[in-house]
């Protein structure tokens, strides 16, 4: 979820392809009237935007109610559903960075589209999955949408180049976007849950996959071209070397969630993570150092270590060890019979659902409240508010979990403060980036919360499978200690990226 052929001083490429009204830029930035122009036409684009991101939200939460009955469709148990997350986290963590700086070479419409095209093959690959096997390769294609809201964000930073208020208007605009999204989640739980009884799977399964074609004919005809700001060729050895550093570092979690903590393997694979990592730093370093290549390094070494980047990524990484790894277990804690455990919800299917519709109700509220905080505290002091109060609602989860009124208070309170950065950290890593590197500092704000998801997942699973399954309760049921232990992290993880914040303000405040 980037700067703008308009920067000034870009000489011809000042002026953004298909803008309207805006000629041979007879208007110098600034003159009256130029907001006015930027205006109209920022918001005809966002209104477009907006759309894809409900179908987005349509893709994020359509399935989660009917996991159980896609298991029963393709003949699987509940467990090897888990193998469709591991897949599409994968894809994900290796999509977002590459799709990213492919949007500063060719232009991030041309990506937007590109990701879009993939996300409807993924789409119509699950609605007719004959087994396993396909679907799962469908989800993982499906993850492509993952991009969509950074390089979203990038191109609204584009559009407002020239604008005094370039940086206000896309943090407005993101804050609208993540609000879409949020509602196309809400729209797509209810509609899966009440048409799963009365239809068949391929038919119930077509209807996302309808809704993203749909979102592929409004990014063509409804999204101006732009063109790339970056330049260079593509590095293949840097896709080479992530592609490896990525596959062992989700082998190594993967694995630890199939073997144990204890098994020798995982931890091997975890470690050749980390020296992979190191080969890839010191390639990307190399190849920026010799631009007589012609060919930009994948991976923005320089623009991600900035005193203003890395502050804002270390946060989307702590911060998707909540938003991404904790799902599943408030799931299944709410399904928990407090009669059998002794402690837990009891809760249906349908009243998890709507625990989910509150979680997501104060995720919009909290997207919307960006652009009021950053008035008021500053886009950084915005973000820092954001993680205490994402620290704070999973700390309440350790003394109150007791009842129906306390989970849901908690998951409010969390939830409000996951939309605030869920909008803000987009818009930030676009502040903090030079113009022809936007795009690639935005996706990996995407990329380093996905890896910090997966890191936290497979945590949990590990916390919570000491006396049973959290995939099949027949098998047992996970302790307390591991509930606490998730929502512990949670906390910690939150508050640890307030800390972060808050130290690196004075050296790395965004504008």
């Amino acid at each position: 979820m980037s700067t703008p052929a308009g920067v000034p001083g870009r000489g011809r490429q000042s002026t953004p392809a298909g803008v309207p009204g805006r000629g041979r830029q007879s208007t110098p930035a600034g003159a009256p009237g130029r907001g006015r122009q930027v205006n109209t036409g920022l918001w005809a684009v966002v209104g477009f935007l907006v759309a894809v991101e409900v179908v987005s939200g349509i893709l994020q939460g359509f399935y989660t109610p009917i996991f159980s009955d896609i298991a029963r469709h393709l003949g699987i148990r509940d467990a090897d559903v888990n193998w469709f997350e591991a897949a599409q986290l994968v894809l994900s963590a290796l999509a977002v960075p590459l799709l990213s700086r492919l949007g500063d070479l060719w232009g991030h419409r041309n990506v937007l589209l590109v990701s879009t095209a993939v996300t409807a093959v993924g789409s119509w690959a699950l609605a007719f999955a004959p087994g396993f096997s396909t679907f799962l390769v469908g989800w993982a294609l499906q993850g492509a949408y993952v991009v969509w809201l950074p390089v979203e964000v990038a191109i609204i930073h584009r559009r407002t180049a020239g604008s005094p208020d370039q940086h206000r208007l896309t943090r407005r605009s993101a804050a609208f976007l993540v609000a879409a999204l949020e509602t196309g989640v809400i729209v797509g739980a209810l509609t899966s849950g009440a048409l799963v009884e009365s239809t068949s799977m391929t038919v119930l399964l077509s209807l996302p996959a309808v809704a993203v074609t749909v979102c592929l004919a409004i990014v063509w005809f409804g999204i101006e071209r732009d063109r790339g700001q970056a330049s260079g060729g593509y590095d293949y050895g840097g896709l080479a070397w992530l592609t490896v550093t990525l596959g062992l570092l989700m082998g190594g979690l993967i694995a630890i969630r199939l073997m144990g903590v204890g098994s020798p393997v995982p931890w091997s694979l975890v470690l050749l993570s980390f020296a992979a990592l190191s080969v890839l730093v010191r390639y990307e370093q190399g190849l920026a150092a010799r631009p007589e290549d012609g060919v930009a390094p994948l991976i923005d070494v320089h623009t991600f270590v900035r005193a203003a980047q890395w502050p804002v990524q270390l946060t989307a990484f702590l911060f998707g060890m909540s938003v991404l790894g904790a799902q599943i277990p408030l799931s299944t804690f709410a399904r928990t019979d407090p009669d059998v455990a002794g402690f837990g919800l009891g809760a249906s299917a349908a009243f998890v659902s709507t625990l989910i519709g509150v979680y997501v109700v104060t995720m919009v509220v909290g997207a919307l409240l960006l652009p009021v905080l950053s008035r008021t505290l500053g886009p950084r002091g915005a973000m820092v508010a954001g993680c205490t109060v994402v620290g704070v609602g999973y700390g309440l989860f350790l003394p109150l979990h007791d009842t129906t009124t306390q989970t849901l208070t908690n998951m409010g309170v969390a939830g409000v403060g996951s939309g605030l950065l869920v909008a803000a950290l987009p818009a930030a890593a676009a502040a903090a980036a030079p113009p022809e590197a936007t795009g690639f500092a935005t996706g990996m704000t995407n990329a380093t919360k996905t890896v910090g998801g997966a890191i936290a997942s497979a945590v949990f699973a590990i916390a919570l499978a000491s006396t049973g399954s959290i995939d099949d309760p027949t098998l047992g049921t996970a302790p307390l200690s591991g509930y606490l232990t998730v929502w512990a992290v949670c906390s910690v993880s939150a508050f640890a990226a307030a800390v972060v914040l808050t130290l690196t303000r004075r050296t790395s405040e965004t504008r």
